[in-house]
């Protein structure tokens, strides 16, 4: 039998796991004062509403559940290679959260202010920073058109980047539309935009020639690639400038009134800045698009945007639906990377107890404790410097015995 987890997924240490619940609890706390509710939906989905989402790259690492008993020897003899599955695990949380609403929303209030943490799965090439399975902390507003919308889960969420210790970092905002517009009057065809976006997003990860040499590989048109390139070269283009570029350049009005109102609401904490070149892989964002970028970690920490079509999928009507997703393992990644101590965190203390004492007046001496500590009780060990050593490694702070009143503090002599 392996001791090992699968590539790509983590047992977590008692120590990881306690930063986690509280560094999670944080921000439910600040989702749920801003009056977001918390809801719960299962891992797998129908394969058929997974293939459907528009998930970008997202829809290659999709983790297939085969079909059981009859349906699966029936689609083996009949070498139907797409019909041996019938569901899969969910690779975000915005595909189960637009069914959902979908199959609930006589009964969930108008807009409807939402909360998920939970985890996700994607088939992934195990790596630092790539895990298979993972946990995310959403929140979404669903029923809402307006770029108040926007603006609130962006005040939201830096503000729950801002209670777990994160600071100096900057939230940079697209739209999709007034992309895709740039891109039509560069040459791109309308049919072939999602396409050029998916490639476009690489950007940080393949630079800009290799950007260019994928368009390329997709036979796109030469002339358009150049004039990506040269806008790509061109680094800081202002939101006039492109909007310039769209047959309606009033398109650009809700992204300058979420920019400006984003930046008061800033009020200098954090920044707030226009980001052309933004798209997010995924190919439901409809309309604007953020990222929270901090200077001195790689890669972003938060994430999101609007997707007005992915409920209509369900109910042939459009419902208009925006979200932003806190990145959970980096962010938890970044601050044990930085030795973070949980703020108020009482110490832990082990009481020890010899043979045939009673029990029940240790438990009660244990409960005694827990005013100033969280207690663990534990049979005495007759190496008493080896057990200290242990609960000191284990993030004990303090030992107390259960036949007298001594307390002793751990790591005091180091």
């Amino acid at each position: 039998m392996k001791t090992q987890p699968l590539k790509g997924m983590r047992d977590m240490l008692p120590a990881e796991q306690a930063l986690r619940d509280y560094i999670q609890g944080q921000i439910l706390e600040t989702y749920r004062a801003a009056g977001f509710e918390r809801i719960s939906t299962p891992i797998l989905e129908d394969m058929e509403n997974l293939d459907k989402s528009e998930g970008g790259d997202n829809l290659n690492l999709i983790f297939k559940v085969m079909k059981r008993g009859d349906k699966l020897a029936s689609a083996l003899a009949k070498g139907e290679e797409k019909g041996l599955s019938d569901m899969g695990l969910r690779y975000d949380l915005t595909l189960p959260l637009s069914r959902y609403y979908a199959a609930n929303r006589a009964v969930l209030p108008n807009p409807f202010k939402v909360i998920q943490t939970d985890r996700v799965y994607r088939a992934e090439r195990p790596q630092k920073g790539r895990l298979r399975e993972f946990v995310q902390c959403d929140i979404d507003i669903l029923g809402d058109s307006s770029p108040n919308a926007e603006v609130e889960l962006i005040d939201v969420t830096t503000r729950a980047l801002l209670k777990i210790g994160f600071t100096g970092f900057t939230v940079n905002i697209n739209d999709r539309r007034i992309l895709r517009g740039m891109l039509e009057s560069m040459g791109f065809a309308a049919d072939t935009l999602d396409s050029v976006c998916i490639t476009f997003d690489k950007m940080d990860k393949i630079g800009a020639e290799g950007v260019a040499k994928e368009l390329t590989e997709k036979q796109l048109p030469a002339d358009a690639i150049q004039q990506l390139a040269d806008f790509i070269a061109a680094g800081d283009v202002t939101l006039d400038a492109v909007a310039a570029r769209c047959a309606d350049p009033a398109i650009a009005d809700d992204l300058k009134y979420v920019l400006n109102t984003a930046t008061a609401l800033a009020g200098g904490r954090y920044g707030v800045a226009y980001s052309p070149s933004l798209v997010r892989g995924q190919g439901y964002y409809t309309g604007m698009v953020f990222e929270v970028n901090c200077p001195q970690f790689a890669g972003a920490v938060a994430g999101g945007g609007r997707y007005d079509n992915m409920v209509g999928k369900f109910i042939g009507q459009q419902v208009p639906a925006v979200g932003f997703s806190i990145g959970f393992e980096r962010v938890c990644g970044i601050l044990l990377e930085q030795g973070y101590q949980i703020p108020g965190a009482k110490k832990k203390l082990a009481l020890l107890y010899l043979p045939h004492v009673d029990f029940t007046a240790v438990l009660q001496k244990a409960e005694a404790l827990r005013s100033e500590y969280n207690v663990t009780v534990l049979p005495q060990a007759k190496k008493l410097g080896k057990q200290f050593g242990q609960l000191e490694n284990a993030g004990f702070g303090a030992v107390a015995f259960a036949d007298n009143d001594d307390v002793k503090l751990l790591g005091q002599n180091k």
